[in-house]
Parts: structure tokens; sequence; C-alpha cells
């Protein structure tokens, strides 16, 4: 009897070992990874978040190489970068290489439907006008209210020349001849905004195009400050989506591609890297994660140091999920 009480304890001293053995595991250690990220700013937080994770697990993580969609894409394909979390599906489905899933893997959603675009409005005159849909700018009196340079249209603070929304806007515009009603104006997004939220602060309406995550929907709380409106049914193609917080309708129709942000890497990275595998795997952010800081890069805190930063301090509100996502990477590679 003796003699199994010492052989239970030492059994147990054996896996309490073991089990505090793993949590420190660093089964990364001697691995260099090779990242990417996005040329938008507003996609560098979740790729930091992921770096960071993968240092806390031993690996040996490079500096992020800045690359245009197509070409991380094909160099993931390649095997030349292992992974980016800047993926936007299905939006970038064009933008795969051919047979891309044989040495591609895109994961689930760090956000799912994180990518929304559309036009909002502010609530005030969506309740006062009842406005549901672009089509209702035809009405003189909503024209009226939104006309802030006296021009007798509407002022929708739109997207610059070149960008992807300005050619989807302009779409829009002459599909559901709103030319005469709406005056997108292509100014610097950033400056437009600015002028967009200062007007609205003083009083005034407020009517632009956005997507998520941005600071936009963390300064126009939607819902609360904004409403998400519908473009008309009649030559839509993108279809609806539910579920939309501070949206005039549920579904809502957005007229643009709604999409999910998702990490996508190498599959032999993937394979070879257990730990890496299943820390990218259990990733997930809200769009309020990003939103937020994505605000304070807006308002001056945009260096690799501030963001470094805003990472500490994610994590310090999140421990105990960080913690969560390192235990079950260390248990992967076991």
């Amino acid at each position: 009897m003796k003699l199994m009480k010492l052989t239970l304890t030492a059994l147990f001293a054996v896996l309490i070992a073991a089990s505090a053995m793993a949590m420190d595991m660093k089964p990364g250690k001697d691995v260099t990874v090779r990242p990417a990220r996005a040329t938008w700013n507003t996609g560098f937080f979740q790729e930091a978040l992921a770096r960071r994770g993968l240092e806390e697990l031993g690996y040996d993580v490079q500096k992020p190489k800045d690359l245009q969609n197509p070409i991380a894409y094909k160099s993931i394909y390649l095997g030349d970068i292992d992974y980016w979390c800047n993926g936007n599906f299905p939006l970038h489905d064009p933008q795969l290489p051919k047979n891309f899933e044989k040495n591609g893997v895109i994961l689930d959603p760090i956000i799912t439907a994180g990518g929304m675009q559309g036009y909002l409005v502010s609530k005030k005159e969506v309740e006062k006008y009842n406005i549901k849909s672009l089509d209702d700018f035809k009405r003189p009196e909503v024209v009226k209210a939104f006309d802030l340079n006296g021009d007798g249209k509407a002022d929708l603070t739109a997207c610059p020349p070149g960008w992807g929304c300005e050619k989807v806007i302009a779409k829009h515009m002459e599909t559901y001849k709103l030319d005469d009603y709406i005056k997108p104006n292509k100014a610097s997004y950033e400056a437009g905004m600015a002028s967009t939220l200062g007007a609205f602060k003083s009083g005034k309406p407020a009517f632009f195009y956005t997507w998520t995550p941005n600071w936009t929907v963390f300064k126009f709380k939607p819902g609360q400050d904004v409403m998400w409106i519908n473009v008309p049914e009649e030559g839509d193609t993108e279809g609806t989506v539910s579920g939309v917080e501070g949206a005039v309708s549920d579904p809502l129709r957005p007229g643009f591609v709604v999409y999910d942000i998702t990490v996508v890497a190498n599959r032999k990275f993937l394979e070879k890297n257990p730990a890496a595998a299943k820390f990218l795997e259990n990733f997930k952010l809200t769009i309020g994660d990003v939103s937020a800081q994505n605000t304070r890069m807006n308002e001056g805190e945009k260096s690799d140091k501030d963001i470094a930063k805003h990472v500490d301090e994610w994590i310090a509100a999140n421990q105990d999920t960080w913690n969560g996502w390192l235990d079950a990477a260390r248990k992967a590679a076991m």
C-alpha cells in the first residue's frame, strides 16, 4: 500500500511537470516564419496580433512584407511567404492563382462578414424622412436636407478616383438614375470624412460610403448615430446580408460584396507547424476590436511602436482568450 501511494505520488508529479512544461513549450523554436501584410493600414492590427502569438510560441517571425493582394497570394502559393491575415473572401477570389488550393489554405474567418461596405445616413434624418434606400434621395425634401453646398444635389462623401468603390458608386448612380439627385464627392477620403464628422457634430446631416473595419464606424456608431441604408432592389446583383447592426432593414441590400476577413497560409507551412496552424485557426477578432484600433491610428497612433502598444493592450484586456489560443497551439504540437 505504501509503495502504491509513492507510485501514485510520483505519477501525479510527472503529470503536473509535463503539464507545466507544455504550457511553457516553445514549439516554434528555431523555425523562421515569413509573413506578409496588406498595403492598407486598417489591416495592420490583426497581422501584428498574429505575429505576436507566433513569437510567444517561439517562432522567429520576420518583419512582414507589405504586398498587393495578387502578389501575396502568388507568394503563398509558391512558398515564398508563409501566411498573411488580410484575405478578404469572396472579394479576393478572382485574385487567387489557378489551383491555389493545391498549395494554399484559406482558414476560417478572423471576422465573419467583417468586410461590410455600403452607404450610411445620419439616424436623425433617416427617422425624420423615413429613408430606407438610395431611391429616397430622389425626393425633393431629402435632396434639400443633404444639399450642403447649395448646388441642388445631396452631398455624398464617396471614394477618390481609382479606388474600386469609386467604380461601384458610379455604377449605382447610373443604374438607379441618381446623377441628378446625388453628387459623390471624390476628394481625399480621410479629409472628406473628417469634414463630414465635423459637420455632423455641428448638427448637420451625414451621408457617406464606408467599409469595415474602419475608424468611421467607431466615430459614427451604426444604430446610434447613423444607419446603413439599402440600394434599390432593381439592378442589385450583390444580394442581401442579415444581422447588420444599425441597418434600416433586415436583411439589408448594401450594394457591395460582404466579405470575411481571413488568414491565408501556405499548406506545407501549416502541415510542418501544427502549433502555428492551431493558433492561426483559433485567432478571432470583432469588428469593434479592429475599428477601435483603426480609430487610434487615424488620430495619429500609427507607427509600428504604436501598433505594438495596441497589441499589448488588447492582450491584457483579453488575457484568458489569448492564453487559451496559446495553450491549444502548444497542445497541438505535443
